[in-house]
């Protein structure tokens, strides 16, 4: 199938019909009538870029400057759930709370913002009503399919949402994208030739200033903000989905395919599979589970990240490495590390490496240390025109170092603050095999662990197959 006749056809899916339309301005419409401040629909639905599988309904409440700080969460929850009503509501946070409302199957996410001028935001959501009002008028209506496409091209490989859990590319930054390539396709050619950085500057606000583009923004990809030239709308994609975006950028090109769009569902393997897989890999794998943490999504997922950070940081001061690492939960009752290692035990003894020899007075206190020390098992002897030694190592099994570091809750070894209480209440480390009573008994961690397991990204599997 061509380009052009794949296109068609996502199109045909993705876009609102009139139906949908009706019912999701209705909804829109209901909700905004119910609150008395200056109140507008944002987001997708007021730029005419949402799908029609996911329709984006933002309401914000642009509340007075003159408001303070600290009463603006305050305030604007109290309205937003008097426009909700008998709606089921759940409290959210990014910047500040905002409150997520179900109604006739639709998610609307009501926002409090500042009515800031242009350059005086006083919160982050403050810049949203003039990136609506930027896109509505600099984006033309041909242009609408290319952003849907482009949008259900990111959702399909799995790097569509700002989100701390994807850290994938917005809705905005999507839309600015087409605006400066023109089409999905076009897009799509222009990060399947990345090579080092690509920056975007509709306005031309950085015109024949080059360093100062690269002080301000030195990150690989900057999209810079058309309504704030100090902002890059690219800041909160991480690399790794940068790069993926890259990557499945070049694979489309070679072969286009429906299942860029829309992957084939993963299943869970057969627990025996996965038991032969762990066991035959030849490599190791740690886990660490952890029971209920009591957060929003975005406080919940920076906590998570930061402790898998902290916990391959442990790992390799140890002397482990770590393949790979990841972390799942299902943001209520269940939370699980995973480290797979080249191995899980290590020798006993480790070669601590000395001053170089051309340092005199160092290689000096080296040796006054080491050459009588009972722990040295080794040495000192010279090699490479330095001082070396052979020690114990203090660990030589990865599950014994995170029991003992996590017995405190892990705080010494910098696990994050919700997170070490959780794991003062419970928590569990288990290696290789031994994960399989979780697997069998969590079908959402058994889909999770699959396919980090088989390590390859679906659209390539689509691709290959």
């Amino acid at each position: 199938m061509s380009h052009d006749e794949l296109t068609t056809r996502i199109l045909e899916k993705i876009t609102p019909k009139p139906k949908e339309r009706a019912k999701v301005e209705a909804v829109s419409k209901e909700l905004d009538e119910g609150i008395t401040a200056t109140v507008r629909v944002e987001g997708s639905v007021a730029k005419d870029t949402w799908l029609s599988e996911n329709p984006d309904i933002d309401i914000f409440i642009r509340l007075p400057t003159s408001i303070d700080r600290q009463f603006l969460d305050e305030i604007g929850l109290r309205i937003a759930k008097k426009a909700a009503g008998s709606a089921e509501q759940l409290e959210r946070y990014a910047e500040h709370p905002y409150l997520e409302v179900f109604v006739e199957g639709y998610r609307v996410d009501i926002v409090p913002c500042y009515d800031s001028k242009p350059g005086e935001w006083q919160s982050a959501t403050d810049r949203t009503p003039y990136h609506t009002d930027y896109i509505k008028g600099h984006l033309d209506r041909k242009l609408l399919g290319e952003v849907r496409l482009l949008k259900r091209f990111m959702q399909g490989i799995g790097v569509y949402g700002a989100e701390i859990k994807v850290g994938g590319f917005s809705g905005y930054l999507c839309e600015l994208l087409i605006l400066k390539y023109g089409s999905f396709a076009e897009t799509v050619a222009a990060f399947a030739g990345y090579s080092k950085r690509i920056v975007v500057d509709i306005e031309g606000f950085y015109d024949d200033r080059e360093r100062d583009l690269c002080l301000l923004f030195p990150e690989p990809l900057v999209i810079v903000d058309p309504v704030d030239k100090g902002r890059n709308v690219a800041a909160p994609v991480q690399l790794q989905k940068l790069y993926e975006f890259i990557a499945a950028a070049r694979a489309y090109q070679k072969a286009p395919s429906e299942e860029f769009f829309y992957p084939p569902p993963i299943h869970a393997e057969p627990p025996n599979i996965i038991e032969s897989h762990i066991k035959n890999k030849g490599t190791a794998h740690l886990y660490l589970t952890i029971g209920e943490l009591t957060a929003v999504p975005d406080v919940l997922w920076g906590q998570l990240y930061r402790t898998k950070r902290s916990l391959r940081k442990l790992l390799e001061t140890y002397s482990f490495c770590v393949l790979r690492d990841t972390v799942w939960s299902n943001e209520k009752s269940l939370s699980v590390f995973v480290f797979e290692l080249e191995q899980l035990v290590l020798p006993n003894v480790k070669r601590h490496l000395g001053p170089q020899l051309e340092r005199a007075s160092d290689c000096e206190k080296f040796l006054s240390k080491y050459v009588e020390s009972k722990e040295v098992i080794s040495g000192p002897y010279i090699e490479d025109a330095r001082w070396v030694v052979e020690v114990p190592r203090k660990y030589t099994d990865a599950s014994t170092l995170f029991r003992e570091k996590l017995a405190d809750g892990g705080k010494s070894a910098g696990v994050a603050e919700i997170v070490q209480k959780a794991i003062q209440t419970e928590y569990s480390v288990l290696v290789d095999e031994q994960v399989l009573k979780l697997y069998t008994e969590n079908s959402d961690f058994a889909v999770f662990l699959t396919e980090f397991l088989s390590g390859k990204p679906l659209w390539l599997k689509a691709k290959r197959s």
